[in-house]
């Protein structure tokens, strides 16, 4: 369920932060290393995934 193309640029920016900030607080979490590694990896390639649909659609605004 991806309504991402719903998003404003704005929603983007804010969802890619969340991400990130989740990346992170699965570095401290109490688990093992792969578990939060895994996490880790996870939320950071969903923030990089919100950051390349907030460049698109600013692209497709100035074409």
């Amino acid at each position: 369920m991806m309504y991402s193309h719903a998003l404003n640029p704005s929603s983007r920016f804010i969802r890619a932060s969340a991400h990130k900030a989740m990346a992170l607080a699965a570095l401290r979490a109490n688990s093992s290393l792969a578990t939060r590694l895994a996490r880790y990896n996870h939320h950071m390639q969903l923030a990089r995934l919100a950051v390349s649909e907030q460049i698109a659609a600013m692209a497709v605004r100035h074409d």
